[in-house]
């Protein structure tokens, strides 16, 4: 079983609604990393040095590479990434190897054979 991890930066209300819709499209977890910040194409601006702009939270979901595009286009749709800018970004990578997830491909195997 070959695996992507999906790397999704939302605004930190959206982060249960991205996560819940993620485990409908098949991904069995995720870790969050909470307030992180960044900046994209237009820099934020600040009012007396604050920044005015939401906090962000970071989502990782390993998931199995055949359930991968339809979770990354999920994540996209809840999060409003093409909507409005700054509302966040989700991406994918190949993973070559991966320990601990015995429980996940067990859970899958069914899963995925229904997909192919």
């Amino acid at each position: 079983m070959h695996f992507k991890l999906i790397c999704a930066f939302v605004q930190d209300d959206k982060t249960n609604a991205v996560m819940k819709a993620a485990r409908k499209k098949g991904a069995t977890g995720a870790t969050v990393i909470t307030s992180a910040h960044g900046e994209g194409v237009d820099v934020r601006k600040t009012f007396l040095g604050l920044n005015l702009e939401t906090h962000r939270d970071v989502i990782f979901f390993l998931v199995e590479e055949h359930l991968a595009r339809e979770i990354l286009e999920s994540i996209a749709t809840i999060g409003e990434f093409d909507v409005k800018p700054g509302t966040g970004i989700a991406f994918q990578i190949d993973v070559e190897d991966a320990v601990g997830v015995v429980h996940q491909m067990a859970k899958l195997k069914d899963v995925v054979e229904g997909e192919l």
